[in-house]
């Protein structure tokens, strides 16, 4: 026979009052199925815990032992209950979070900051990487979320696009165009450009690519780097211009102009994404809190 949990709580209850009768109006029962309870408890363990004489009730040594350990068996089943109730509304568990370096110039640091905040029992993992990387373990289920730039859609992804903002011209800050408020994309045919590698996204590569395709040209790349810091470094150093994303302007040096894109047809979005099917709340609701920051706005 096994013991079920109401048996310790009978217990607890006649241990606590040492008192078959308070017990009883306690737990809202006859005294009768009380009485019978405790001595199937008893015989489940072969052990008697507690004495019964017609002026007093107390508990034996295995009682006194039996207690406190029927105490702990229900605050831990309490605890493992709020813990499945948390893990059930995505208040606690572990959460891995991919995303790309631009995405620090945005609402995005705030909004970690405010769901760690919030939902402070959630282990919150960040892992920075690119956009093509993102994407591959998301799929391989390295990490739950991913927060990318131009992924685009993909087999066996949900992916949705929460910020949308304009491309900017990147040029020294002693360029002959640099004074300008803004350019058509026209004007950087004959510049050579600096520019981060394919293979950190397609599509991220290809968008701003397009801006220049619609002016019957592509860019001329000489130099290539991972990171939007470097690239700006470098077209602060006269190795070439870039076309970014209007939120680098956070982090352009003094040799540095970002200038507005006039007439461009493409804009850039930062993207949410998790895996096709996903189910659980404590994902759905890290994707709802970064929804809410960001404010589905455009810039």
């Amino acid at each position: 026979m096994d013991i079920e949990l109401r048996h310790l709580r009978y217990f607890i209850a006649v241990a606590e009052e040492l008192h078959f009768g308070r017990a009883a109006r306690r737990l809202h029962l006859a005294q009768p199925p009380l009485s019978q309870q405790i001595r199937k408890l008893e015989e489940i363990l072969g052990c008697q815990l507690i004495l019964r004489t017609s002026r007093a009730v107390r508990l034996t040594a295995a009682g006194e032992a039996f207690l406190e350990r029927a105490r702990r068996t229900l605050r831990n089943v309490k605890d493992d209950m709020e813990e499945a109730r948390g893990i059930g509304r995505g208040e606690q568990g572990l959460l891995r979070v991919g995303f790309i370096s631009s995405a620090m110039l945005t609402a995005i640091p705030r909004t970690f900051g405010v769901y760690h905040g919030r939902f402070p029992k959630v282990q919150l993992q960040l892992f920075e990487s690119y956009t093509a990387s993102v994407m591959r373990s998301l799929l391989s289920g390295e990490i739950d979320v991913g927060i990318l730039r131009d992924g685009g859609p993909s087999n066996g992804l949900q992916v949705e696009p929460i910020y949308s903002e304009p491309y900017v011209a990147v040029l020294p800050r002693q360029h002959p165009l640099a004074a300008n408020k803004s350019i058509t994309a026209a004007a950087l045919r004959d510049e050579p450009f600096v520019f981060h590698t394919p293979s950190a996204g397609t599509r991220a590569f290809e968008k701003p690519m397009s801006l220049c395709e619609e002016h019957g040209f592509r860019p001329r790349i000489v130099q290539e780097a991972p990171q939007w810091l470097t690239l700006l470094r470098l077209v602060g150093a006269g190795l070439g211009v870039t076309i970014a994303p209007a939120c680098v302007e956070r982090i352009v040096m003094n040799d540095v102009v970002c200038v507005r894109l006039r007439g461009a047809t493409v804009r850039s979005d930062l993207e949410i994404a998790h895996r096709t099917g996903e189910d659980r709340m404590l994902v759905h609701a890290f994707a709802a809190m970064v929804r809410q920051g960001l404010g589905h706005t455009t810039k």
